[in-house]
């Protein structure tokens, strides 16, 4: 069955509203923006003191989100290192970099096979490594730090 298009263009509008594509003057209280700037934001260019601090509070944020609760673990077989985060027992967050990836013997033979790593779900040996650092204490089996979006 071939849906009604026109008749679901009307229900969109009648629901929506039309488009409105006219510029409208501020409302009382509306921020003024320059127009040539899509951000919602204020740039603070009148304070620089305060554009540094709010980049360099960004910036921290930034950091702490990418890496809040990461514990570097090196692969026991070829010494690729990964930041992980172990979440609960069958969640393990891991972040790889360009030098792990390509460090990664289980990695190389899929590209020597000429396949993608990318498709895989994961190195066996180093989840074999990840397994082996709890066992150790060395990266916790829960992590115990806090969620990036609570500071």
């Amino acid at each position: 069955m071939t849906p009604d298009v026109d008749r679901i263009a009307r229900s969109m509008v009648a629901l929506h509203g039309g488009h409105d594509d006219h510029d409208h003057p501020p409302a009382p209280g509306d921020a003024v923006h320059d127009a040539r700037s899509w951000s919602k934001a204020p740039d603070f260019a009148g304070d620089p003191d305060r554009a540094a601090a709010v980049h360099a509070a960004t910036a921290a944020d930034r950091q702490r989100y990418l890496t809040a609760g990461l514990t570097p673990v090196d692969c026991r077989f070829c010494h690729a290192t990964v930041a992980v985060r172990k979440l609960g027992p069958e969640y393990t967050a891991v972040q790889w970099n360009s030098g792990a990836t390509s460090q990664c013997a289980h990695f190389a033979a899929i590209r020597e096979q000429g396949g993608h790593p990318s498709r895989e779900r994961s190195c066996p040996r180093l989840s074999d490594s990840i397994k082996h650092a709890v066992a150790e204490g060395c990266l916790e089996a829960f992590s115990s730090a806090p969620s990036p979006g609570d500071g």
